[in-house]
Order: C-alpha cells, then structure tokens, then sequence
C-alpha cells in the first residue's frame, strides 16, 4: 500500500522515521504558520498518543508503543521479514545501482537483514517519535501534548532504574521488560545484544540503537527542566563504564551486553550521550567524560581559542568537497537510490550551531538544543540580519557570553537575541563592559551601530518556560 499514508510513514523503524523527519521536525522554528503545518503537527503526533484508531501505536495502560514498527497504519505485531525492510525487488543491482551497503544483488540486501526479526514490543529508539508531540505543543500550547511525552519519557526513566540503570532495549506489549524476547531485557532488534553477521563479508557488525533514546529524555527536560532526566543517562555511563576489564594491560569498556553478560570490549569508554548529558547540566563532573582540551568544548574551556576559525575553515572545504561530488555524481533518476544523495549533502551547519548559537547538531529528527536564537526584526523572520556575525564564548549553567558584531560599514542593524531554540530560557541582566542592563525576559533587541561590535554576559535561567514556537514579536503581542 506505499510508503506513505495520511502524509507519513505507514510503519518504520525510527532510526529510519527519525532520518526522515529531520527537516520537518524543526520546520517549525522557521515558519510554524505554513499552510498546513498545524493540520500534520496536530496529525503526527496524534498517531502515538492512543486515541487515533487507525494507528494504535501507543498503549495508555503499559504506556508503550507497541513495535519498533511503527507509522500512521499503526504498529507490526509480527516478526519482521527482510522484505519489510528492504521493499520491493531489484534488479540488476551490481551493474545499476550504487548499494550503500554493498549488496550486490537483491538477494545480499534481503540477507542484511535477516536478523532484523524482533520488532515487536517497544524500544528506546521509539522515544524519537516524542518530539513530534514537542513540535505540536510548541505550536499550539495544547497540555495533551505535553502530558503525552512526559507520561512516556517518565515510563522509559523508571525502568531504566528498575533495570539496574541500564535501557531496556524491549519491553513487551503486557508492559514487562523483555517481554517479547524471552524476558531478555537487552533483546529484539536494535538491542543491546544485536550483532549481526555481513552477508558480504561474514564479519560481525554490533547494531544497538538504544542511544536514539536520549532524544525522550532531551525533551522531557525541555518540558520541565527537571534533571532527573539527564540523571538516568549519565547513570547508565557510570554504570556500563564500570564493567571494565583489564586485557594486556589496557583497561577495556563494553559496549554490548548479550546472553553471556558485557562484550565488545574496546580502549574507548562508552560515551553515547555524554556530550548531552554536560550541555543539559553543565555540570563540572559531566565535564570529565569529554575532550576539554580541543575541539567547541575546549573553546569554550578557553583550551582552544584557533577553534572558531579552523573549524569554518574546515566547514567550507567540506562544503566544496561535497559539491564537486554532486557535480561528478553519476546516477540518475532511474539509478539512485533513496540513500544515495546521503553522501553527497553539501549543507554543514555543525560549526554554525556550535558557535552562533551556543547548541547541539539536531539528529535522527530531534529537536535543537542551543542556548541563544536570533531574528530579524527588521524583515521579520528568524536568523541573523545581514552582515551580523555571533561567536558564543561560553557556556555556564547560568550565564552565556556571546559576541555580536555589525559587519555593515554604513548601516546599522537591530538583532533580537532569543533564550534557547524554543524561548525555553530566561534572560536575567545583560552585561556589557561596565554597563548593565535588566531584561528578564526571554528576548531582548540589539541595535548595533555601523562597524560596531560587543561582548554581551547574559545572566541565563535555563529551561525556565515552555516551549513556543511563536516568534518574540508575536509572544509580546
């Protein structure tokens, strides 16, 4: 029956959905008044939230949805076939297309996933699908948005408790951790003990997708603030962390935990989700588990101060890199496959979150996490006015110092400086030099002068309000 069904994916996994809905989940923070954007946010999110009786995908009683497959026809209550996840026969695949996998032919792709079974039941990758309830309430203000994440995100916070501070990577559909794979709590497909073998290479490949989960609890905080969202994850650090082994003298840390306990063993701690785990609490301990020395985190330490421009310098090579790509991209239409213009994306924001706005690359369709936002009041839309330039400078758990600067010689220009992506912040007084300002308020305007520039320290109560997409001029009216 296709693909798509009521403008969204019939049933999929949601490292695929998320992929998806990247765009779409922060279309929002660009124009939440597009022409039909109200119907389909309202629409997303209503397919998990358990009154829409085409698609059952959420169970109010266990507060689970029910498969990894999952989409506007609902959940899969059946074991996966490869022919779920690979679609419909190809032919010719070695001499037509360009497999990203390497299969090739349609027999290798239909082997890739031959484990790929265990759907049934909920998994920690699902909770992506939480910010669509995030995007429908930062839109309308409606509570039934709110109260639907929160009640599932707090689902997925007690039993990882319960599980000895490890996600369960399947929960059955009668609520039971494991319930659907022998009471095995890291079973099922993505789980903690996924490793499967590469049909072309008979190598062994380890396919956990439980650290998608941290995008529920990412958006639980930016709900409420509370930090024991951001508690149970960086519990699950220290404690798969301190299952350590010491092999020829090299302390090693598990990364996957199957029917044998812990295994594959590297030098390298595990550290998915360690970076968001220090930018929600900032907290100097959270610190420890990352690079301070280098890279945006070691700016930010003062560590690194080459870091602004070497990483656009980089940013723009990997922007002409990848365009020579595109231009030397030998597919056509009747040739390439949905994955294959993947590898080719020339657009690279990564450097500009980091630095402009004080935040996080969004991911596999979350959110964005970012300390400041601007908007052009002057045209009336969010981004930078032109010709301003801003280098956040540091980051604490109560303050932001950011730079602004007007490029224009001749004119100058007014910026309205926002708290978080969502105005989830609150501004306190804003220092500049010798001078102090009162904002208390989630935005504050800037005129800067011809050539002018300014350090500003904002005093930052994060995570303060809810969540809107509404744009500073229209929460003041």
């Amino acid at each position: 029956d296709g693909m798509y069904y009521r403008e969204f994916p019939v049933m999929f996994d949601w490292v695929h959905n998320g992929e998806g809905l990247t765009t779409f989940n922060l279309h929002g923070l660009m124009d939440p008044t597009a022409r039909d954007f109200d119907k389909r946010v309202r629409r997303y999110a209503g397919f998990y939230m358990g009154d829409d009786p085409q698609s059952p995908n959420y169970d109010k009683q266990h507060r689970i949805i029910r498969s990894l497959f999952n989409g506007s026809r609902g959940p899969m209550l059946r074991k996966a076939t490869p022919l779920d996840w690979a679609g419909d026969p190809l032919e010719d695949v070695e001499e037509r297309y360009n497999a990203l996998h390497g299969e090739r032919n349609f027999e290798e792709m239909l082997a890739h996933f031959e484990d790929y079974t265990d759907v049934v039941g909920d998994h920690p990758s699902n909770m992506v699908a939480t910010t669509l309830g995030l995007n429908a309430y930062a839109l309308t203000g409606e509570k039934a948005f709110r109260d639907w994440v929160l009640e599932y995100v707090e689902a997925w916070r007690q039993r990882t408790i319960d599980n000895d501070g490890i996600i369960p990577t399947n929960i059955g559909l009668d609520g039971t951790v494991g319930g659907e794979c022998d009471g095995k709590w890291y079973g099922g497909c993505y789980g903690w003990a996924f490793t499967v073998t590469v049909p072309q290479t008979g190598g062994l490949s380890s396919r956990n997708t439980h650290y998608l989960g941290i995008a529920g609890f990412g958006n639980a905080l930016l709900f409420t603030g509370d930090q024991r969202f951001v508690d149970v994850w960086r519990q699950q650090i220290d404690t798969i962390n301190s299952n350590t082994k010491v092999v020829d003298g090299q302390q090693m840390y598990p990364h996957m935990f199957g029917d044998d306990g812990w295994y594959d063993f590297s030098t390298s701690p595990y550290s998915a989700g360690a970076l968001d785990v220090y930018y929600w609490s900032m907290a100097r301990q959270d610190l420890q588990r990352l690079d301070a020395e280098t890279g945006w985190i070691g700016f930010l330490e003062g560590n690194a101060p080459d870091y602004p421009v070497a990483a656009l310098q980089r940013d723009f090579g990997r922007v002409r890199s990848q365009m020579e790509k595109v231009r030397h991209d030998p597919t056509t239409p009747d040739t390439r496959l949905s994955d294959n213009p993947n590898p080719l994306n020339p657009a690279t924001i990564g450097s500009l979150v980091e630095l402009m706005l004080g935040g996080m690359t969004p991911r596999h369709g979350c959110p964005l996490h970012c300390r400041l936002r601007y908007f052009d009041p002057a045209r009336q839309r969010p981004g930078m006015p032109d010709g301003v330039g801003a280098l956040v400078e540091k980051l604490e758990a109560d303050s932001t110092t950011v730079t602004l600067v007007n490029t224009d010689q001749v004119s100058s220009r007014q910026v309205v400086v926002q708290g978080g992506a969502y105005a989830e912040h609150h501004f306190g007084t804003v220092r500049i030099g010798d001078e102090a300002f009162e904002v208390d308020a989630t935005s504050f305007a800037v005129e800067l002068a011809p050539g002018a520039g300014a350090t500003l320290r904002i005093d930052t109560q994060r995570y303060a309000t809810q969540p809107t997409f509404a744009f500073p001029w229209d929460r003041r009216s």
